[in-house]
């Protein structure tokens, strides 16, 4: 890996989310296990749920959405990803097929990909990164149920209230 190549992944990664858990040494060290850029054009898939998957990707340009595929080709779209926003980490993690698609919204998206034959071995010789990159993770996932816990609180309001209040 050339040594710019490696700068700019440093700086991707310190610039996601997971960076300020992970700093700038264990940016240092994912950098290291980024095995390829993967760019994509509008409505290129990612992957379809079902899927398995030995990696998981950090979006470095464009955006690109969770979805479910319906009958005829049509998208029912879940959450938008977009800049230093993981993909399929919860899938790497506990080995489990993908449980929904991922879709490019825009013309020259692009991800790195890192694989598991790079990053498990972190486990044994980097354990303190992998515990910090691990705590990140939980801390997105705590973040999704509270941000579902709402939206159920809202709705259970809003057929407790018969839809008063409405705006």
């Amino acid at each position: 890996m050339k040594l710019e190549e490696n700068k700019e992944y440093v700086k991707n990664i310190q610039e996601a989310p997971i960076g300020k858990y992970i700093g700038e040494e264990g940016a240092t060290i994912l950098s290291q296990c980024v095995d390829s850029t993967l760019s994509f054009k509008l409505d290129e898939f990612l992957f379809h749920i079902g899927e398995e998957s030995k990696s998981f990707y950090l979006v470095t340009k464009g955006r690109f959405a969770l979805v479910q595929e319906l009958k005829g080709g049509k998208l029912h779209f879940l959450h938008v990803l977009q800049k230093g926003d993981l993909i399929g980490e919860l899938s790497f993690i506990d080995d489990t097929d993908h449980i929904v698609s991922v879709v490019s919204l825009s013309d020259q998206s692009e991800v790195y990909e890192f694989k598991a034959s790079c990053i498990r071995p972190l486990i044994l010789s980097q354990p303190e990164f992998m515990f910090n990159f691990m705590r990140a993770i939980i801390k997105r996932v705590h973040h999704t149920v509270r941000a579902i816990n709402r939206k159920q609180k809202d709705l259970s309001d809003y057929i407790s209230t018969g839809g008063k209040g409405r705006v």
